[in-house]
């Protein structure tokens, strides 16, 4: 599905509830290990190079940050409202234990509470298996019931030859069924139509706002 993007804005940066963006307009999250390419994947899925900010120093993202976009699903569609929310990486040593813990009850807080959040992208790097942390958060987020679309970001880095064994083996750990995780590339733009095709289609089951004034 080639989705076309009408507009993209950053809404606001949150710590605690109170700082929410409110109404109904429907949220995706994005969480991984930090540095697995969240930032790559919000500008690319926007269309707008620099919307989230990437950077080279993993853990920089200390809190939620939250985005507005209005997009057309075909080219006759009205435009249709969704938030994207990138949350802080996981798995980073440097940081204190109390920075962490403050990190994890933030997180868990939105993911559990959230009610307008209708799925969560689980962002793991299709080179390596997932590790614990990994796990970790597809347990959590599936304990949560939410729905998870697992994105295997990264395929760029293997050969074309290796990709199918390195998704099977992602899925594999993560107790999903073949083909059900996304092969995300930023670099190549591989799997940004894929992605956007699993976001509407779940954002729409819900009945995603559409028209001007959605998402207030």
């Amino acid at each position: 599905m080639a989705i076309q993007v009408v507009s993209v804005e950053f809404l606001r940066t949150s710590t605690r509830p109170s700082e929410w963006p409110p109404g109904r307009t429907p949220e995706v999250a994005f969480v991984g290990r930090s540095n697995v390419g969240k930032s790559s994947m919000l500008n690319a899925l926007a269309r707008k190079r620099g919307l989230a900010r990437v950077s080279a120093t993993p853990g920089r993202t200390r809190a939620l940050q939250f985005f507005e976009l209005r997009y057309r699903p075909t080219p006759a569609a009205r435009p249709r409202a969704l938030r994207f929310c990138d949350l802080p990486g996981y798995g980073y040593a440097k940081v204190s234990k109390d920075e962490r813990a403050a990190w994890g009850s933030m997180i868990e807080d939105y993911l559990r509470d959230r009610d307008t959040l209708r799925a969560v992208v689980l962002i793991v790097d299709v080179r390596h298996p997932p590790m614990e942390s990994d796990l970790d958060a597809h347990g959590f987020l599936s304990g949560a019931g939410r729905e998870v679309v697992v994105a295997a970001t990264k395929i760029d880095k293997l050969s074309r030859s290796a990709r199918g064994a390195a998704l099977r083996t992602v899925e594999q750990a993560l107790g999903l069924e073949r083909g059900a995780a996304v092969p995300f590339s930023a670099v190549e733009g591989t799997g940004t139509d894929a992605l956007w095709g699993r976001l509407h289609a779940i954002a729409s089951a819900r009945g995603a706002e559409e028209g001007p004034g959605a998402g207030g």
